[in-house]
């Protein structure tokens, strides 16, 4: 279980995509490889109609990428290669052919709000806080910017960049456009969410591939764009003030 889990399911048109690993759903490299090529993979599925994606337990959704593999960092290339994880993923939600429906159950941090940005249409529970952290180790969330100012506007991303301590309730995320619909517990948001992704299986799918290549309409430019986002994060995370930063973490 050192590098996570992933499994992929289909059942009446519904692909369900759940990743797991036990540092609080954060995702080492592999992890974001194998979720990458699962996007690919029901993109190109002709039984797919709708993805949800989700992730294992019941506390956070996402705590970004892996800290283990970032403190293990020690040149630019390696820097690059981290940080163009999550910039693969998000280009795979993005370009793919299928509407993605985010279950956010829990917490999500840094690339975890970058993930639920990059979906479609979010449910989340009351515990779904958000919080961008990469300020306090002294890079920034360069190639989740793209998708959360999309989401959230600029303002709204302006906040959670520069307050990198601070939780943002999920009804603050909801009122920012992150969330489409928020629930006091996970039960009903399931029930919610098995009743809207039903409907949504139901529609005319060439219907469903317009409307989704209409939502993204504008962010061609991305392939390029969170490359040279990845590389940036790759300079600066070998930074005297982000070592010290993660060795400080560490401890």
């Amino acid at each position: 279980m050192e590098n996570g889990s992933l499994y992929t399911s289909i059942q009446d048109g519904i692909a369900s995509i759940e990743f797991y690993h036990s540092a609080s759903n954060s995702f080492p490299s592999n992890l974001l490889e194998r979720l990458s090529k699962a996007f690919k993979d029901l993109s190109e599925n002709d039984e797919v109609q709708v993805i949800i994606l989700k992730s294992e337990k019941e506390k956070a959704f996402c705590a970004g990428a892996s800290f283990n593999e970032l403190i293990a960092i020690s040149n630019e290339t390696q820097g690059a290669e981290f940080f163009m994880g999550f910039a693969n993923v998000i280009n795979a939600m993005r370009s793919c052919s299928k509407l993605i429906i985010g279950r956010i159950q829990g917490k999500a941090v840094g690339g975890g709000v970058g993930l639920a940005a990059a979906c479609d249409y979010c449910f989340a529970t009351e515990a779904a806080s958000i919080k961008l952290s990469e300020l306090t180790i002294g890079i920034g969330p360069f190639v989740i910017a793209p998708a959360v100012t999309r989401k959230m506007g600029t303002a709204a991303f302006s906040e959670l960049a520069m307050d990198a301590t601070h939780w943002q309730n999920a009804y603050w995320a909801q009122k920012k456009g992150l969330y489409t619909h928020v629930y006091e517990n996970i039960k009903e948001m399931d029930s919610a969410l098995k009743n809207f992704s039903e409907k949504i299986a139901s529609y005319n799918p060439a219907s469903l591939t317009q409307l989704k290549a209409v939502f993204w309409e504008g962010t061609e430019h991305w392939e390029t764009l969170l490359k040279e986002r990845a590389l940036i994060s790759g300079k600066l995370v070998l930074s005297d003030f982000t070592k010290q930063a993660l060795q400080q973490f560490k401890k």
